[in-house]
């Protein structure tokens, strides 16, 4: 390389004065101050900036550039000396002429920049002609890095169904080599799977949907995003990274019976609370966008109710009302469902309710006799004869074969000579006369048995009252003691 065409040219202009006046301009001469000798400034180091590139392999030591001082006759006369980081080993200069070498191959990465000093020696005096000169030898980029991504993987989460264009996640990558030189770090993401449904901007490396997406098909995807360098010009360095996108639910799915009919039964014999059977719906949804609720329409609503199991999404149906087969042997009720939370974005998509029908047959069961009155006041004269008549109870056999029926009493010590029942047609009867001013209510239990299932009982209370007739005559105390004074008026009590 040729310095001295790289050197600015450096021009002295000198003013010269008159040497001797002219014969027109004799007499100023004696009237102008007369000048020193004009001296040439002193320039000093002349160099210009200096660059190694990196990553250079020779088997010579390879020219930076030269510095120079303007005392250089270029007669030899001046030795130049090289300090600083590197001088010796890295950077050698010509004593001679001032020319810098790199003897080894550098990278930029590690260090970008070495700070030397030179000096300029008479070698005959030793003494310095210019002053100490820093300066700094900057390493150029090559591009010797592939982009490099903060993370190799990324786990990002976006709510199915959202529009084209919503962000998802920023992935970024670095670049080692200088980005103030060239396009060495200058990156441009790609996508290299994840079409259709994904995009990335080239600049900045935001994933955005690329189309709206239903959970409910697909909950995950893979995406696998490139970052080049040198904006992907050929020659472009490149790296990779997976980008695992979940989508969240959103409750876009209403609640689906599993069947449009269900078949259920409950015995008679059933108590209040019993559970009858149980419906469900089906919520593509999950967590609280699969919630739902569970209602009876009708007049049903009054035998039947149905809570939600929260754990399993089931309708649950219970017995609100005991039910009699002799009554009313079918049921038929409507079960709705709907979901807790609703999304306004998609009620445009219909009701988030659905409904069905079940039908409940009631099973007969073979229920004790039931009487008449669960009470009975009857009535009954004292004195009267054995074998009087006091009243009659009445149960029958609710079931559909109507079972004959058997009456009996359940005796006590004390009733059980006083009172006996047709076991056929539950006539009551007394069994010896009554006397009211002995006892004037008589309270006794009746029971009616089937007679094809003696297990099958019922009780009822019987209360007889005496009534009173005139069978007491007047009765005066044994012993009656008074006076009476002895001037007694006649007629006086």
């Amino acid at each position: 390389m040729n310095f001295s065409a790289l050197l600015p040219l450096m021009v002295i202009l000198v003013q010269l004065w008159p040497c001797s006046p002219s014969p027109q301009n004799s007499s100023a001469q004696n009237t102008v101050q007369s000048f020193p000798a004009v001296r040439r400034v002193k320039r000093g180091w002349l160099w210009e900036p200096l660059f190694v590139t990196e990553e250079q392999i020779s088997l010579h030591p390879v020219y930076i550039g030269q510095l120079k001082s303007d005392l250089d006759k270029q007669d030899g006369n001046l030795e130049y000396i090289l300090s600083g980081e590197g001088a010796g080993s890295i950077f050698f200069i010509d004593e001679y002429d001032g020319k810098i070498y790199v003897t080894q191959k550098l990278d930029r990465e590690k260090k970008p920049f070495y700070t030397l000093k030179a000096k300029a020696i008479n070698r005959s005096t030793k003494f310095p002609v210019e002053p100490e000169l820093e300066f700094i030898i900057k390493v150029r980029d090559v591009n010797d890095n592939a982009p490099q991504f903060l993370d190799r993987l990324y786990v990002a989460t976006v709510p199915e169904m959202s529009p084209e264009g919503t962000s998802v996640t920023q992935v970024t990558a670095t670049d080692a080599d200088d980005p103030s030189y060239g396009n060495n770090a200058r990156l441009l993401y790609s996508l290299v799977q994840g079409q259709p449904y994904f995009s990335v901007e080239p600049k900045t490396g935001v994933i955005r949907m690329a189309s709206q997406m239903d959970r409910e098909t697909k909950d995950q995807y893979l995406v696998i995003i490139q970052a080049k360098d040198l904006v992907g010009q050929p020659g472009a360095l490149s790296a990779t990274a997976t980008v695992t996108i979940n989508l969240s639910d959103v409750n876009d799915n209403p609640p689906k019976f599993q069947q449009r009919l269900y078949y259920m039964s409950v015995s008679e014999e059933a108590p209040v609370g019993t559970t009858v059977g149980k419906v469900f719906a089906e919520d593509s949804d999950i967590g609280d966008n699969a919630a739902m609720d569970y209602f009876i329409e009708g007049d049903s609503s009054d035998v039947f109710d149905i809570i939600t199991n929260n754990e399993t999404q089931e309708g649950i149906i219970l017995l609100k009302k005991r039910v009699d087969y002799e009554s009313k042997r079918r049921y038929s009720i409507q079960a709705k469902a709907v979901n807790r939370y609703i999304d306004e974005r998609f009620l445009k998509e219909g009701p988030f309710e659905d409904t069905t029908i079940v039908k409940i047959n009631v099973e007969d069961a073979d229920e004790p006799p039931v009487f008449t009155l669960e009470n009975y006041v009857m009535e009954t004269v004292e004195g009267a004869e054995s074998g009087s008549l006091v009243g009659v109870v009445t149960a029958r056999d609710p079931d559909y074969d109507d079972s004959p029926v058997r009456y009996s009493i359940v005796h006590s010590t004390h009733l059980k000579r006083l009172f006996s029942i047709n076991e056929h047609n539950g006539a009551i009867i007394t069994t010896e006369p009554l006397d009211r001013e002995i006892a004037s209510w008589h309270n006794i239990t009746v029971t009616a048995t089937e007679t094809r299932n003696p297990e099958k009982i019922s009780e009822a209370n019987v209360y007889i009252q005496v009534l009173d007739v005139n069978d007491n005559a007047p009765e005066f105390p044994k012993n009656y003691e008074t006076f009476v004074c002895e001037n007694a008026v006649s007629g006086q009590v």
